[in-house]
């Protein structure tokens, strides 16, 4: 496969959010300023370094791999031409990890696979003051059928790049898992390649982590891909959350659709125990696009005061010649009448309140498509909710 990223030089004006400059090599980005597009709703002191090169003890990523006999794991040189096949990374983080790593890892699923049992990636934190970089690539083989789940957990501060190559006819089902400990500080730059007629299913699942960012981007090698990228989030007291993601449709009648939902609560009303959460959806039409649909949701629900979500969606158009296209995005607290009705009921306020918000992450959950993870997702939101 090869990279279809079209990539402008450092300097050089952006024809659009597709056309971006990218580069393996940390030293060619400047270091990002609290003002800067890309930066400027996280707080670059929580980055622990990351971003100019401040960090603790750096060391490479701790991965395991379990998966089915024929899929395939292996740690690779980072100048394997297998690896940073969909492009090289667009911010100063993600190239610093490229930088900084000893070695990538490369997961393949053979062409023709059909997996019964999904393939698990475990990525552990290093622990508190130690900074661990890596890469990730998982290549899906042409025709294969699969599903992959990302696990992140332990405590300390990690930074990657990952990249999901979707064969031609491939079919995946992605869950991206950042159940971090609470200390953790977590930026992810995630590649999402879709081959001709081929099909991915990407849910990114946020509940841990001091600081997580996770940007996936998505691109398209020839006519027929269809992504869909889904996200569930929960933001307490002290945790910032962003998800910011890119579509960029450069092909002719291909499909994605986005929905994200979250819900944020803060305890105390201190300034450093905000709650905070950032969604920024980018998706990008191209000129030669003709027959694309497309479609992005964002819903958040504020659940107390000291809690803050953004929701930006941006939809980019160069052709009129497509199928549909359209954004709709909300910040929110809870509606009083779906909370009168259901009192009325004889349901006590708290439990009222507890179903509304399992509810509204229903829609999200079960587009999961492994039970297991759906049954400790619905655990999780409960036990947000102190129930």
């Amino acid at each position: 496969m090869t990279a279809p990223l079209k990539t402008v030089a450092s300097g050089d004006g952006i024809a659009n959010k597709g056309d971006v400059f990218a580069s393996f090599n940390v030293e060619d980005f400047a270091v990002p300023k609290g003002k800067d597009e890309v930066w400027r709703f996280v707080s670059l002191r929580r980055l622990r370094g990351l971003h100019d090169g401040e960090f603790a003890d750096a060391t490479g990523q701790a991965i395991a791999v379990s998966a089915p006999e024929n899929v395939t794991f292996e740690a690779v040189a980072k100048d394997d031409e297998r690896v940073g096949v969909a492009g090289a990374p667009v911010d100063r983080v993600a190239a610093q990890a490229w930088t900084s790593m000893p070695e990538a890892h490369l997961v393949t699923v053979p062409a023709e696979a059909r997996l019964a049992e999904p393939v698990v990636i475990t990525i552990s934190g290093k622990g508190e003051g130690v900074t661990s970089f890596g890469a990730t690539t998982v290549d899906l083989g042409r025709h294969s059928e699969s599903t992959v789940v990302l696990r992140y957990e332990g405590s300390g501060t990690h930074a990657d790049n990952v990249e999901f190559l979707v064969g031609d006819g491939a079919r995946v089902n992605v869950v991206v898992d950042a159940n971090w400990d609470n200390d953790a500080v977590h930026l992810s730059n995630q590649r999402i390649q879709v081959g001709r007629d081929a099909t991915i299913k990407h849910t990114v699942i946020t509940f841990g982590g001091e600081t997580v960012r996770i940007v996936p981007r998505v691109t398209y090698t020839a006519p027929g891909g269809d992504a869909e990228l889904s996200g569930l989030y929960f933001a307490d007291s002290g945790q910032y959350i962003e998800n910011r993601l890119t579509v960029d449709h450069s092909q002719p009648n291909c499909r994605s659709n986005v929905l994200y939902k979250g819900a944020l609560q803060a305890e105390s009303k201190e300034r450093a125990a905000e709650a905070r959460t950032c969604w920024v959806g980018d998706v990008l039409i191209r000129s030669n696009a003709q027959n694309t649909d497309t479609y992005e949701t964002n819903r958040n629900l504020v659940l107390s005061d000291n809690a803050r979500a953004d929701a930006i969606p941006n939809l980019e158009i160069e052709t009129g010649e497509i199928a549909g296209a359209g954004h709709a995005a909300t910040v929110g607290r809870f509606d009083d009448l779906e909370i009168f009705y259901l009192m009325s009921r004889g349901i006590p306020e708290a439990d009222a309140r507890r179903m509304i918000i399992r509810g509204f992450f229903t829609e999200v959950i079960n587009r999961v498509p492994v039970e297991s993870i759906r049954e400790e997702l619905e655990n999780r939101v409960v036990d947000e909710l102190g129930a």
